[in-house]
């Protein structure tokens, strides 16, 4: 099936108000995830839980969700976060003193702290530094010791869209018997993920950014031999196999990924999620892929003549939908706010740079006019 522009951007509802370029920050919710939002607050307003819709929903959103990193749908389970996700592994794994995590000096911080948090149980972070808004692989491998536990990396990076081998990487992490743990949200939605092709062993994305849905639901991911290893660090009346009803309570996890479920789900984010994720993959990641690299390529060049510096790396493997560039010549807070204020344009500032993360939606003639609105810089 062709891509059909004009069908996809009636999809998003932004596209009448503005030229949208910040889906790295918080998206614009897409038109189905917008409905499901709209049709789980009537159906709650009409009927309470009477017609049980919507539980039934969040299972079909699970394997929604199971099918767009190419998981098994036992292996899934809903956060309200990232971060949330991050620590049910920084929690949930039986630390030794002694024991490194090793990760980027480029994550975000929701992608450090929780790891920080270990140090009091004698486990370290070790921080592997950006070689020119790169992390050298041969960097990260040699960091990865006899006492390295867990590897923690963005498959993108915030700041500026370097986009890590994550086959690689998964594949090293496999050969020394390390775990893998992968923040996904500045890359689903985006690039294909696979996790076993890439042997990652957890992985944590809210879908507020590329998958433009609502803040506060997102998915986790633990491989289903790693289930039973990765202690729950919130238990609750969902994570137990027996009823709350039952005459004598057990504590008995469940055998899948609903172990880390607590108490109940953000039904609304969740509906509203799935219903986004539906559209991705009808559209298809790789062909959304291939739209935002086509989008991204003629904004580089776009820059590159007005003679803006660019910080993305963007080799094939390496490129992602950021862009972060920047200019010694320009107040670039000031721009910005020009920008939005008198063309509608909305990017981001970030570290000192402007950064634009355009999606598949986006035009050439949306590309064209940010690069027209923006001054020469050389």
């Amino acid at each position: 099936m062709s891509f059909d522009l004009q069908r996809v951007r009636e999809q998003f509802p932004i596209t009448r108000n503005f030229n949208f370029q910040n889906h790295a920050a918080v998206a614009p919710l897409s038109r189905p995830a917008a409905d499901a939002l709209i049709g789980y607050a009537r159906e709650l307003a009409e009927a309470a839980y009477l017609r049980g819709t919507y539980y039934r929903a969040a299972e079909h959103v699970r394997m929604l969700s199971a099918r767009l990193i190419g998981a098994n749908a036992d292996e899934v389970t809903f956060i309200k976060n990232t971060c949330e996700g991050i620590n049910y592994v920084a929690n949930g794994v039986q630390w030794l003193s002694g024991d490194n995590v090793v990760s980027t000096s480029m994550e975000f911080a929701a992608n450090v702290y929780p790891w920080m948090n270990l140090a009091p149980r004698g486990v370290t972070l070790k921080r592997v530094a950006e070689d020119d808004g790169r992390i050298p692989f041969d960097r990260l491998a040699a960091a990865i010791d006899r006492r390295t536990r867990l590897v923690s990396v963005s498959a993108v990076q915030w700041s500026n869209g370097f986009r890590l081998d994550l086959t690689r990487l998964g594949e090293l992490c496999k050969q020394k018997g390390v775990l893998f743990f992968v923040d996904a949200i500045q890359a689903l939605g985006v690039h294909p993920i696979d996790v076993n092709a890439m042997h990652i062993d957890f992985l944590a994305a809210d879908g507020h950014k590329w998958l433009c849905a609502p803040e506060g639901a997102g998915v986790f991911f633990c491989r289903r031999e790693l289930v039973g290893h990765l202690h729950p660090s919130e238990p609750g009346y969902m994570s137990m196999k027996h009823s709350y009803e039952a005459p004598e309570l057990r504590f008995d996890f469940h055998d899948d990924a609903r172990r880390f479920d607590s108490g109940v789900y953000n039904l609304a984010g969740i509906c509203a999620l799935g219903a986004s994720i539906e559209m991705f993959l009808e559209v298809g990641v790789d062909t959304i892929q291939k739209r935002v690299k086509g989008l991204t390529d003629q904004l580089v060049e776009g820059l590159r003549r007005k003679a803006w510096t660019i910080h993305s790396p963007r080799t094939a493997s390496e490129w992602s939908g950021i862009v972060s560039f920047s200019s010694d010549k320009h107040d670039l807070q000031a721009i910005r706010s020009h920008l939005r204020n008198e063309f509608k344009i909305v990017v981001a500032s970030r570290l000192g740079r402007l950064r634009a993360s355009p999606h598949f939606y986006n035009s050439e003639d949306e590309i064209a006019q940010l690069v027209e609105a923006l001054p020469a810089a050389g």
